[in-house]
C-alpha cells in the first residue's frame, strides 16, 4: 500500500533537493559586494523617515484569521461533497457537527463587528 505513494515521495524529495541546490548555488556564487548604499532600506528612492514599523489595527488580524478559517473549511468541504452520496446520513451529520463550531465562530465575529470594513 505504501508503494503507491512512492512517486509522490520521490517528487517531494526531488523538489526539495532542487530548492536546496538553487539556494546553495546562489549563496556560494552570488555577488557579495555590500556597500553603505546597498544596505540602506529602500523607500522609493527617498531617505527613510521614522521607524520602519507601525502599529496595525487588530481588525486586520481578525480578517486574516477569518480568511484562514473559511479557507480551511472549504478544503474539508470539497472531498465531502465529492463523496456525499457514498457517505449517506452519517456523512451528512458528521459535516453538520463539523460546521457547528465554525458557525459559532462566524456568529461571534459578526456580532463583534469584525466583518464590517471602514
Amino acid at each position: 500500500m505504501l508503494l503507491e505513494y512512492a512517486a509522490i515521495a520521490t517528487m517531494i524529495l526531488i523538489t526539495a533537493l532542487v530548492a536546496v541546490i538553487a539556494i546553495a548555488l546562489g549563496t556560494l556564487f552570488g555577488p557579495k559586494r555590500p556597500t553603505a548604499k546597498k544596505l540602506m532600506p529602500y523607500e522609493s528612492g527617498m531617505t527613510p523617515i521614522g521607524p520602519g514599523t507601525r502599529r496595525i489595527p487588530v481588525r486586520f488580524y481578525l480578517i486574516a484569521v477569518l480568511f484562514i478559517l473559511f479557507d480551511i473549511e472549504v478544503v474539508f468541504f470539497l472531498p465531502w461533497a465529492i463523496a456525499f452520496r457514498d457517505l449517506g446520513w452519517y456523512g451528512f451529520w458528521a459535516m453538520v457537527v463539523f460546521n457547528i463550531p465554525i458557525l459559532i465562530g462566524f456568529i461571534y465575529e459578526w456580532k463583534k463587528g469584525g466583518l464590517e470594513w471602514e
